[in-house]
């Protein structure tokens, strides 16, 4: 059983060791209760910032025929309302599958601790993007140390500069490594057990400053943050949607995406010099070719059309040659 399959009662261990106990010793109000949807609101903000909506169909499909297994966790609100704390996704499921109750937890918790709760429910998906990862994983630090978002980042950046310049017997690199800042940074990152710190500010704190055409593609789960990283050097918008939009229609491998890379960050003088771009197109058709013709698009009226024009576009510029 994952973290993520375990009930809120069950996951004693993590929670004390990142909130100290806090939430595990507030007893439930209610436990089991049936709440109406238009009871419960949601917050200003969630963690989650996107959600595919085919997998949003498919759980509210599941729904409809087995109901929803694990209740959906708030917290009262003044007057019959209660806030969501944890679950919109089976809250936007239930709506899709046209409920009007649902099962829930109901908790007394203060802004800090409801705050936290999220992050780490979130954080336990198995479906988390990068960037959601990426910036869970930032709160939770802003959170615990007592800082803000830009002194969480720099504070990291800190730790790995001086990890990076001084050896193990540098006095500077000791008193870094020996603050209590240190300690909650690293003790999270031991409980995650998902990356070390180092990992996480040489790979992931990058990835924030990202473009917005990659960061939204990022987000969607279609592509892997190594290969927007490797699109994101391309300066020229225009050519970055291309390149992006070409990397996701045939999935282009990071090696591929390298090879465009260098060749658009060339002056036009030098790709005309290149005796390499022609192979480099070739290789690209044969492979394209080679998977269009085993892809099931043949079969779709409405794809035939689009490989019509593209047909049409090729044979044009044979013609011209």
């Amino acid at each position: 059983m994952s973290k993520k399959d375990l009930p809120y009662t069950e996951i004693k261990k993590p929670v004390n060791l990142l909130f100290g106990g806090q939430i595990i010793t507030e007893t439930p109000k209610q436990l089991n209760a049936t709440l109406a949807i238009a009871q419960i609101k949601l917050p200003p903000s969630q963690p989650r910032r996107y959600f595919d909506p085919t997998k949003l169909e498919e759980l509210s499909r599941s729904i409809t025929k087995l109901g929803i297994i694990e209740p959906l966790l708030v917290r009262p609100l003044v007057g019959n309302e209660y806030e969501l704390v944890a679950g919109e996704r089976r809250l936007r499921a239930a709506q899709l599958a046209g409920l009007t109750d649902v099962p829930v937890f109901i908790r007394e918790m203060d802004d800090n601790i409801t705050t936290q709760v999220r992050l780490v429910e979130n954080l336990q998906r198995e479906d988390l993007n990068p960037i959601e990862e990426t910036e869970g994983i930032l709160e939770l630090l802003v959170l615990h140390l007592d800082l803000t978002w830009d002194e969480t980042v720099s504070y990291l950046n800190k730790m790995r500069n001086v990890c990076d310049r001084y050896d193990e017997e540098s006095e500077l690199r000791h008193n870094v490594m020996s603050q209590p800042q240190t300690q909650i940074i690293e003790d999270l990152f031991s409980w995650l057990g998902k990356m070390n710190w180092q990992s996480f500010v040489k790979n992931r704190l990058p990835l924030l400053n990202l473009p917005d055409d990659l960061l939204s593609v990022l987000r969607s789960g279609q592509l892997e943050y190594t290969k927007a990283q490797a699109i994101s050097k391309i300066k020229s918008e225009t050519e970055r949607m291309t390149l992006l939009n070409d990397t996701i229609h045939n999935n282009l491998s990071l090696a591929q995406i390298n090879q465009q890379v260098k060749t658009l960050k060339k002056s036009p003088e030098q790709q005309q010099e290149n005796p390499n771009q022609q192979q480099s197109l070739q290789f690209r058709y044969k492979e394209v070719s080679s998977r269009l013709q085993k892809s099931p698009i043949w079969e779709n009226p409405k794809k035939q059309k689009s490989l019509e024009k593209l047909l049409a576009q090729i044979e044009a510029l044979i013609e011209n040659s």
